[in-house]
């Protein structure tokens, strides 16, 4: 079976409320496409896809996928706040759940957790995720409408994510410094990737792998710049105390992580492999954004990875760690 752990869609009733928040520049692109922009920069092409589950079961089977796992794309819930962000975060997961209920042999969903609210809401809606709906766990962005990921006050909230054993998707959010990123699709090519390489970093020296053993983390686009750089955290560990709360170096806690394939670059996968090994790659898409593509994916892994570690890559393992069959 092949498992694309990362797949985006949005309900109609969020598409609407965040091009009705005044908070983002909306523009019309080809293809029925909207492109959403902040401070100038374009951070998220819309499609047609998202919203319409026979037109991304047609690209499945096109591509011989057989499951996704769906999850909501930047800015998450987090463009609003309060009571809104709970109530967004319920009409987001009852959407998804239905998707499920209609396609219970083709797609999982992931949870979008409401930490633009107060933190028991949070909790509230994990729970309701995982008990009610049925989900593994929960996509995060790197960043929380512009606040650090590893903030203490995120910390009971891990606790009982940890205290369940979900799976935590960690994606990019509109990156900090989006203002000098108009040109070039600069954030959803360089800024995103930056953005989740920092949340990394500041998750590692929180020591927040060592304090949430249970939760398994799973990292887009190929870890970002983590596995090229797991010899600077190391560095890091070594001269700087603040860097010292973990007990081991950052490349062995970085060897924990699960990496999605979404690069398409045959020589970084490569290294990814040798950096977490092919029983933590995730075959992932990144479908259906502009950038995204199912086949390219497919044919990257079958040309880097061991003949013996494919079925782990395309599915294997995605089947394990999100609790699909068996």
């Amino acid at each position: 079976m092949r498992i694309d752990v990362h797949a985006h869609v949005q309900p109609p009733e969020y598409l609407k409320l965040l091009l009705n928040s005044g908070r983002y520049e909306v523009e019309r692109g080809e293809n029925e496409q909207l492109i959403l922009k902040e401070k100038g920069a374009r951070f998220l092409t819309i499609t047609p896809q998202m919203h319409n589950p026979e037109l991304r079961l047609a690209e499945m089977d096109a591509a011989g996928v057989d499951m996704q796992v769906l999850s909501i794309t930047v800015p998450q819930v987090y463009f609003v706040q309060g009571q809104e962000a709970v109530d967004l975060a319920v009409l987001s997961n009852d959407y998804l759940a239905d998707i499920v209920r209609q396609y219970p042999d083709r797609f999982r969903v992931l949870a979008s957790i409401p930490l633009t609210a107060d933190i028991d809401s949070a909790i509230n809606e994990l729970a309701r995720s995982m008990d009610t709906l049925g989900m593994p766990g929960f996509i995060i962005g790197a960043n929380i409408d512009g606040g650090p990921i590893d903030d203490p006050k995120y910390d009971p909230f891990f606790e009982e994510a940890n205290r369940r054993g979900a799976v935590m998707f960690l994606h990019p959010m509109v990156p900090a410094g989006i203002e000098g990123m108009g040109q070039y699709a600069m954030a959803p090519l360089v800024g995103s990737i930056f953005d989740t390489t920092q949340a990394v970093a500041r998750l590692i020296y929180s020591d927040f792998f060592g304090r949430f053993l249970g939760i398994n983390v799973v990292v887009a686009h190929l870890g970002a710049a983590v596995p090229y750089l797991a010899g600077r955290f190391d560095m890091g560990y070594r001269a700087y105390p603040e860097c010292q709360r973990l007990t081991r170096p950052p490349s062995e806690v970085i060897e924990r992580l699960y990496l999605d394939t979404v690069s398409f670059y045959e020589p970084a996968l490569r290294m990814a492999l040798d950096v977490v090994g092919p029983d933590h790659i995730l075959f992932g898409s990144d479908s259906p954004q502009v950038t995204g593509d199912m086949a390219a994916t497919v044919q990257s892994i079958e040309h880097v990875a061991a003949r013996r570690d494919r079925t782990k890559i395309l599915g294997d393992n995605a089947a394990r760690l999100y609790r699909i069959g068996g």
